[in-house]
């Protein structure tokens, strides 16, 4: 618990400035990467374009096409984000703090996770949901109770289900045209979350909500979609969204998002660290879990879904794993993506 508290000093800290605007990539990998003789890079920014077309659902073409009103799309975004008025980022939920607690106190036992899960009646209704969606289902048969969850799970596993269930509300569609991409961006970061939590596990680098923060850039991508969707109606009378404009929108301003709901949950200095270190990896940095999730999580998800991606001889070049943790890792994603995907695209 001390552990914990002192993770949480971070709540009483002045908030944190978002940075300006400026050109970022979703899949950035470690500098000592970039330095091999057969430069990745372009590689990555081809996967990171094949994602969007598959979010979004849209031929590459589409992408080239100009678009008068992207310009203007973008001004009014990047004044809501630079005084923090975007009215569709997803406020704290109220049981954040209790669940922190639970993602990261490495003294938490069986007993003291089910007591603080049961605390709030609706959280106990919507993880059993989560346990028995096909991402998470530990076999053939349902699982009915907290107590089963936790004891086929175990206590690593159960943290993973909690960050879902306490992100999965805000990433569902909220009527039929945004339906799909909800669906495509929910599978996509929770490829993403588990990729990292298991090459973290990997190299025994600390787990603990290291989930949660892999899903915060999905949530990120469905919160300026759906902030578009507001300028589009209100000062452009339209209610289509360009799939070239939310493209632009997206590939602006992911990281300012993801800033800004780490800043509006109030999560702890370790966390908000993570997400700082994935947008911006320093010169000197290596490898971190985050990031190395993040491509091989879109990569896999791209795989399954028939969808151009990068080759796995390139894949390995950028994330350095063994052969035994490369195998055990994928293992892992492919187990979770399973019955959970599906391969409909039109890219």
């Amino acid at each position: 618990m001390t552990r914990f508290l002192s993770r949480l000093t971070g709540l009483f800290l002045p908030r944190r400035t978002i940075a300006p605007a400026n050109p970022s990539r979703l899949l950035n990998p470690a500098h000592e990467t970039r330095q091999v003789e057969h430069d990745v890079e372009p590689q990555l920014q081809a996967m990171e374009d094949h994602l969007f077309c598959w979010l979004l659902d849209t031929p590459p073409s589409t992408f080239a096409q100009p678009s008068s009103h992207q310009d203007v799309v973008l001004d009014e975004l990047r004044h809501r984000i630079k005084f923090e008025k975007l009215d569709e980022l997803p406020r704290q939920p109220l049981s954040l703090p209790m669940l922190l607690q639970a993602l990261s106190d490495d003294t938490m036992d069986r007993n003291k996770l089910a007591k603080i899960i049961l605390s709030d009646a609706s959280l106990v209704q919507q993880l059993l949901q989560v346990v028995n969606s096909p991402f998470f289902r530990p076999g053939e048969h349902t699982v009915e109770s907290l107590d089963q969850a936790i004891f086929v799970l175990g206590i690593d596993g159960i943290r993973s289900v909690i960050s879902a269930t306490l992100l999965r509300p805000m990433l569902a569609a909220r009527n039929s045209n945004e339906a799909l991409f909800a669906q495509r961006v929910w599978r996509w970061g929770l490829a993403c979350a588990r990729s990292a939590e298991l090459i973290a596990q990997s190299q025994g680098g600390d787990t603990q909500a290291l989930f949660m923060v892999g899903l915060l850039p999905a949530l990120s991508y469905i919160t300026i979609r759906r902030e578009v969707q507001r300028i589009y109606r209100s000062q452009l009378t339209m209610h289509e969204i360009e799939p070239q404009v939310l493209r632009a929108a997206m590939k602006q301003f992911d990281w300012q998002t993801t800033q800004m709901l780490a800043n509006e949950w109030n999560l702890p200095p370790t966390l908000h660290a993570q997400l700082l270190t994935a947008e911006r990896p320093a010169p000197t940095s290596s490898h971190t879990p985050l990031n190395d999730g993040f491509i091989l999580g879109t990569r896999e998800v791209l795989l399954h879904a028939h969808q151009r991606n990068l080759p796995e001889a390139e894949l390995r070049l950028v994330l350095r794993l063994s052969d035994d943790q490369f195998a055990r890792i994928r293992k892992g994603v492919l187990n979770m993506l399973g019955d959970g995907m599906t391969t409909s695209s039109t890219s």
